[in-house]
């Protein structure tokens, strides 16, 4: 019963009223505190879900006995030895290195040739633009398993088997079917009369491009440069099949040597799964000022 619904019945005294009205408010009280309790607890599993993987990882890389059954769940004499052994015998620093150097050149010609692009297909009317667009659509649904041997026998003969460029321009070729269509709907977003009134003012075309375009669609070329990285930074099976030397394997890779047949060196794992992860997280916080700020800018100059 709602302590705003109880009104005072014609045959009730003041303090009988008064109890009803006290009690009415304790169950309400006792309803509210039970909705909290269970939205504490809905929130508590959901946290417990996400976070107890992340605090597996870090407990077992930290920790200085590793079985080969698995991980450790408490923390017991904790230890650099793990990292230094990934580091120095793991051969972990190159591996970075390599995935860092491929990341950063998926990253750049990603963001930029989905820019132009995206620009082309939502400002410019050409022959063919729909049909483009959906071949655009249709290869990105295609299976990554599909294209693994065309894709081989294309670097193959390009000479660039086992070599940071050619994995580079693979990672290029899947993300810019997404990104393309990502940054597509961040121009088309933007409206016709902006880059007019630029144009009205005595801009050229890369002025406005530079000044009024690519202030607004700024988020949209965050978007694409995290899809881009994780694309690059994560990908197993193409690095696996054109990396053939172990020098130039990539952290995704390299991990995998970590891995017996028959066991499993949980804390040189976990070592470098916490090592694979301090990259992306930098990534990801140097990045998110730069979409807040082009989310600011594109608010004040829209």
């Amino acid at each position: 019963m709602d302590t705003h619904t109880v009104e005072r019945a014609p045959g009730l005294t003041g303090a009988e009223w008064r109890t009803r009205l006290r009690a009415s408010r304790r169950r309400g009280g006792r309803l509210r505190a039970g909705r909290l309790l269970g939205r504490a607890a809905g929130v508590g599993a959901i946290l417990l879900f996400t976070l107890f993987p992340v605090y597996f990882m870090l407990v077992s890389a930290f920790s200085s006995s590793t079985t080969s059954g698995g991980g450790a769940l408490l923390p017991t004499a904790p230890t650099l030895d793990n990292f230094v052994y990934v580091m120095t015998e793991g051969n972990f620093g190159l591996y970075l290195r390599n995935s860092l150097t491929v990341a950063g050149i998926t990253v750049a010609f990603a963001c930029v040739l989905s820019m132009l692009a995206a620009v082309a297909v939502a400002r410019f009317r050409f022959r063919f633009r729909t049909a483009v667009l959906v071949m655009i659509l249709v290869v990105q649904m295609v299976p990554l398993e599909a294209l693994v041997i065309p894709l081989f026998i294309q670097v193959r003969d390009l000479q660039l088997l086992n070599t940071v460029l050619g994995l580079s321009i693979v990672y290029v070729a899947l993300s810019l079917p997404l990104a393309i269509w990502m940054m597509r709907g961040f121009v088309a977003a933007v409206p016709r009369e902006v880059e007019e009134a630029a144009y009205i003012d005595g801009a050229s075309w890369p002025q406005m491009f530079w000044r009024v375009l690519f202030p607004l669609v700024a988020p949209g070329l965050v978007a694409t440069a995290i899809f881009s990285f994780i694309v690059a930074w994560n990908e197993f099976v193409l690095a696996l099949t054109f990396m053939t030397q172990s020098e130039n394997y990539t952290v995704a890779v390299g991990l995998r040597q970590f891995f017996g047949q028959y066991a499993n060196d949980w804390g040189h794992v976990m070592a470098a799964s916490t090592i694979i992860t301090i990259p992306v997280m930098v990534f990801f916080v140097l990045v998110q000022r730069w979409l807040v700020a082009g989310l600011s800018q594109g608010a004040v100059k829209g």
